[in-house]
């Protein structure tokens, strides 16, 4: 069937006028073609008339991620939410004002960490859909790899009774299975797999961590973000090659909270923060 290439066009532009840094397009058919998505959080299943997802992401600043766990973080994720709930919101209204029917689901799916504890899945999932609008790959730590930002980015997601041109999936893994992300995680709820990149994710653990940061007001946590090499902007704030540094934090700042060579990101852990989580002084043991 014919698709409207002149729509996707005004789409892209309205979005990016908006503050959108990526946008891609998916056919509702995609997640019917890949079939590892379960059928009751599909779009179709979700809003029949669905005929093509919109993914919009809006990244994080690399320098501020790598305060994490830390208020500065937690405030720019918040606005970084509401920015894309915004910019779906009158995406649907322009959508509308084109005569297309539009749907959208806020960034994340569900209402709150501990009902997450009951029933640990989203009720639908932005970064599958970001898989299928061809903005990224799925990486070890379960995250969204984006060629632009690794995954220091966030999505939200609109479905549209449109049909409209869709963006090739990458077929090529942008993960390259450091480890960095298994690693550093502070609650060990990563392991990497052999047989598949996306690594084996201990959901719970990090649910009951994320409650334990949401308590000092500094969640999320999102050191599997900050560590991951992947992502154009490493080379706009020129943090290449700083692996060591990340993999040491943990030990040196509990031997020494001064460290000069950490100062830009404890400060703002110290000062303006009630963070008595981190560095934690021990990990829980791994399960293998």
């Amino acid at each position: 069937m014919k698709t409207d290439n002149e729509l996707k066009t005004r789409i892209k532009q309205f979005a990016q006028d908006a503050g959108a840094d990526i946008i891609g397009f998916a056919p509702a058919e995609r997640w019917d073609e890949y079939n590892e998505v379960p059928p009751d959080f599909r779009p179709q299943s979700l809003w029949e008339p669905a005929r093509s997802v919109i993914v919009i992401g809006v990244s994080m600043p690399l320098p501020i991620v790598e305060t994490t766990p830390s208020f500065l973080h937690r405030e720019t994720y918040v606005a970084a939410n509401r920015t894309l709930d915004d910019l779906a919101f009158n995406l649907v209204r322009f959508l509308n004002r084109q005569g297309q029917a539009a749907y959208f689901f806020t960034r994340d799916g569900f209402a709150g960490l501990r009902l997450l504890k009951d029933r640990p899945q989203a009720a639908f999932s932005h970064v599958m859909a970001a898989k299928y609008a061809g903005l990224g790959t799925i990486g070890l730590n379960n995250c969204l790899l984006t060629p632009e930002f690794g995954p220091r980015v966030r999505f939200v997601s609109v479905f549209t009774a449109a049909l409209l041109e869709p963006d090739p999936v990458i077929e090529k893994d942008l993960c390259i299975k450091c480890e960095a992300c298994v690693k550093c995680c502070p609650v060990n709820a990563l392991t990497l797999r052999e047989d598949q990149v996306k690594g084996d994710y201990d959901v719970m653990a990090c649910i009951d961590w994320h409650i334990e940061l949401n308590a000092d007001k500094v969640a999320p946590c999102g050191i599997c973000t900050k560590v991951c090499p992947v992502g154009k902007d490493r080379s706009l704030y020129k943090q290449q090659g700083i692996m060591k540094k990340y993999l040491q934090e943990d030990e040196t700042l509990s031997i020494n909270p001064n460290d000069p060579a950490y100062k830009s990101w404890t400060h703002v852990r110290k000062y303006g923060s009630w963070n008595k989580n981190y560095p934690r002084n021990s990990k829980p043991p791994r399960n293998n």
